[in-house]
């Protein structure tokens, strides 16, 4: 994608044709379509998310031989993997809370769990939750791996999960209905875009990885990889796991302060290591932004005010807002219409051309 053309002409010609995407997904009356840059709408002062493209088999009620299920009476569980200090987390947690009042579930009947980073811990939340006699299941996995014994236990109910922002090594249709996330890959190739475009094509760059074990953190580091090939000035000097933790990345980034002081660019795989990493470069001298380009991936409040405040350079949105299209795509199956297994959705990005005037949308 990045082969060939001027970085900066590169840069503009994938925007105008993100700009360009209409979502056609077969989820008809699913999540309004809005174009990137399109003014916010749905929940909180941002939009939710949006399906830009569809893919896989469908599935249907037919081929599954599921029970049909009233959203407005159901018992709808939701399975959170991290702890919410992390704002990606606490607004995918509060989309589905809104959403689910907007269909009028009773607050009884959502019941919403948090694992706290803990692959056994939120195993046994989702067989909580069908203990309980949760009859839909949304799910945000901790790992690509591991959550098969859950899976199973839902399947033996008849239960679909739909899951959210990280994929599972499963089948969809079969160990779970559908996925609804990111492109993780296109994310990265945008950030060695943005990489490219604030750097001019030269510099050392460290990698602050996402945590171990899920395709985010694969997908996001191969496609900015491939993304920076094509500029022959950029090498990546290191890559170490910040975890996608603020804390932990400002922990990696004094260490790679200390070992290569001659870093003049960092591609965090989150906002919240990308924080971190800015306030390793403030303690250590330099000057996140100016000395050493940051770019990152989220969409935060607190990252894209690090834009407008110069301290910062790029942020690739990855949109948490996951409610409306979640009950949508459950709401579709259940009127036995066809659910693709894959709905990836349109993320926005932020840079110092429009970060003053988009901030609201951050979360």
């Amino acid at each position: 994608m990045f082969a060939s053309a001027h970085p900066v002409l590169r840069r503009r010609a994938h925007v105008v044709a993100l700009a360009a995407t209409v979502a056609s997904v077969a989820l008809a009356g699913c999540a309004k379509t809005e174009t990137q840059g399109a003014a916010p709408s749905g929940e909180g002062p941002a939009a939710s998310a949006a399906p830009s493209q569809a893919s896989g088999p469908g599935c249907t009620l037919t081929k599954t031989g599921y029970p049909k299920v009233d959203l407005k009476t159901a018992v709808v569980g939701f399975s959170q993997s991290e702890k919410e200090a992390n704002p990606f987390r606490i607004a995918e947690t509060q989309s589905i809370k809104d959403e689910a009042g907007k269909l009028g579930i009773a607050s009884d009947k959502l019941l919403v769990t948090n694992a706290q980073s803990d692959l056994n811990k939120q195993i046994s939340d989702i067989k909580s939750m069908l203990d309980r006699g949760a009859q839909l299941l949304v799910v945000a996995p901790l790992n690509s791996d591991g959550l098969q014994p859950a899976l199973d236990a839902a399947k033996a109910k008849k239960v679909p999960v739909v899951t959210i922002d990280r994929k599972v090594n499963a089948t969809a249709c079969t160990d779970y209905l559908t996925f609804i996330g990111s492109n993780f890959v296109e994310q990265g190739k945008r950030a060695a875009a943005e990489m490219i475009r604030v750097t001019g094509g030269t510099g050392k760059v460290a990698i602050l990885l996402g945590a171990s074990g899920n395709n985010v953190t694969t997908d996001r580091t191969s496609g900015f990889k491939d993304g920076i090939a094509s500029a022959s000035g950029l090498s990546v000097v290191a890559e170490q796991t910040g975890e996608f933790d603020r804390s932990k990345g400002q922990s990696v980034m004094e260490q790679l302060i200390q070992s290569h002081p001659d870093i003049s660019a960092v591609y965090a795989e989150n906002d919240e290591m990308g924080i971190g990493a800015v306030n390793a470069l403030k303690a250590a001298g330099k000057t996140p932004g100016k000395d050493v380009k940051v770019i990152s991936v989220d969409g935060t409040h607190n990252a894209v005010q690090l834009i407008v405040d110069g301290s910062y350079n790029a942020v690739i949105e990855s949109n948490p807002r996951f409610g409306k299209l979640a009950f949508d795509t459950l709401q579709q199956f259940s009127d036995g219409k066809e659910v693709p297994a894959n709905v990836i959705i349109t993320d926005d990005q932020y840079d110092e051309t429009n970060a003053t005037q988009k901030l609201g949308n951050a979360y």
